[in-house]
């Protein structure tokens, strides 16, 4: 009996504004919602290096916890910082700071150029004296997921090789092979190879730390196996890993409970934040 193989049709699963049809009413309302959060609550910024884009916002609490950071997504080749400044709330709620840096957008930069880049801003925060969570959606879950697997030392001989203790990634991207073959491509301008030395599903795991890996419910069967794909992998190397869903969340819906104090995932994020 011949063995019926479907074949991925890697478009289909990984172009999310095709199938989320009211992307554009959520990203405006992101934006507004961030603009609101900056007027209402203020922040500072920290500069990283010396482009335009190479800054962080911080929006400092008074809590004892850890710094949790925010890296945005759009594919590595949209939007910055400044559309996401709401999701700050929940954790300043609880007293936890939150920094949500942006970064160069290809194809201007490599996708290796950004990696870099939050690597840069990473040590920037460090002189703030705390260890980091860092959380991320997207392309930002996947710099995540490359800060919790850095070598922290050869970074920097001064900095903690536990400089990142947890990373909490949103619907994020780990094995960036797929993308090669789709119109995501277009402007990242990847190869086989390139993308294999840009995916840290194939670079040697961390040697501490946690991860949680977060997808949307409603989201393509590609990114979910994203997600457990390095679950399991960093789990048989000692990381102590979880996987979650958010419940009824497209790509776009997937990261508003950062924004409720009350979330499960805000309520995660505070562990990790406090967790010594």
């Amino acid at each position: 009996m011949a063995v019926v193989t479907t074949e991925i049709d890697y478009e289909v699963e990984y172009n999310n504004r095709a199938r989320v049809p009211e992307h554009p009413a959520l990203i405006a309302g992101w934006a507004r919602d961030a603009k609101a959060w900056r007027e209402r609550e203020g922040f500072h910024t920290i500069s990283y290096g010396p482009g335009v884009r190479h800054s962080i916002d911080v929006f400092a609490s008074r809590g004892e916890g850890d710094l949790v950071v925010f890296i945005h997504g759009g594919y590595w080749q949209a939007l910055d910082g400044s559309f996401f400044s709401h999701l700050a709330a929940g954790l300043n709620a609880h007293g936890i700071s939150v920094a949500i840096p942006s970064y160069d957008l290809c194809p201007q930069v490599s996708i290796d150029d950004i990696i870099v880049q939050m690597r840069m801003a990473a040590r920037e925060l460090a002189r703030l004296g705390r260890r980091l969570v860092i959380s991320g959606h997207s392309a930002g879950g996947h710099l995540a997921a490359c800060l919790m697997a850095t070598d922290w030392r050869s970074v920097d001989p001064a900095l903690p090789q536990s400089l990142v203790k947890a990373a909490y990634t949103i619907s994020g991207l780990f094995d960036l092979g797929p993308l090669v073959k789709t119109s995501v491509n277009d402007a990242l301008g990847l190869d086989e190879t390139a993308a294999k030395r840009a995916s840290p599903l194939f670079w040697p795991p961390p040697s501490h730390g946690r991860l949680d890996a977060a997808v949307g419910g409603d989201e393509s069967a590609e990114y979910h196996r994203q997600s457990r794909t390095i679950v399991d992998a960093w789990s048989r190397a000692g990381i102590a890993t979880r996987f979650a869903e958010v419940p009824g969340a497209n790509h776009f819906t997937a990261i508003a409970p950062l924004a409720d104090p009350g979330s499960q995932m805000t309520q995660r994020l505070l562990e990790l934040a406090l967790d010594r």
